[in-house]
C-alpha cells in the first residue's frame, strides 16, 4: 500500500537557528522549504527531512535518521569530525570498534547526535 510512496524523517528540535547552523554548515543541507516560522524542510538526495519546534525535543532515544553512504563512510566521518560533529561508541555484541566506526562484518556504522540530542547514524550500505 505504502510502499511506492516517498516518506519523510521528522525531527523534533527546541531552537530551530541552532538547528539550522548543524544541519545547513555542519551536515551541507540545503533548505527545500522555509515558508513556515518553526519548521525547516531539508532535501537530502530524494528524501525530506522536516526539522520543527518542539517542546519533546531531545528524548527520542533511537535513531531518527539514516544515510546509506556507500564505501566512503571513513571519509565523511573525517570530515564531520573536522566539522566538530562528536560520535558516539555503543557496546553491541559482534562489533568492534575502528575509530569512531562500529564494524559488523561487512557493515559498517558511525552514530552521531544533533544539538537537541536527535540520534543521527551513517552506514555503508
Amino acid at each position: 500500500m505504502l510502499g511506492n510512496i516517498n516518506a519523510v524523517a521528522n525531527l523534533a528540535v527546541k531552537d530551530l537557528a541552532v538547528a539550522r547552523r548543524f544541519y545547513e554548515d555542519t551536515l551541507g543541507l540545503a533548505p527545500a522549504d522555509t515558508d513556515c516560522e518553526d519548521m525547516i524542510a531539508y532535501r537530502s538526495g530524494n528524501s525530506r527531512i522536516n526539522v520543527y519546534c518542539s517542546s519533546f525535543a531531545g528524548t527520542n532515544q533511537a535513531t531518527a535518521v539514516t544515510w546509506a553512504v556507500g564505501g566512503d563512510i571513513e571519509g565523511l566521518v573525517a570530515a564531520l569530525k573536522a566539522k566538530g560533529v562528536r560520535f558516539e561508541h555503543y557496546e553491541m555484541p559482534n562489533t568492534t570498534l575502528a575509530g569512531d566506526i562500529h564494524v559488523m562484518d561487512k557493515m559498517k556504522v558511525a552514530w552521531f547526535k544533533d544539538p537537541d540530542g536527535n540520534i543521527l547514524n551513517l552506514v555503508n550500505e
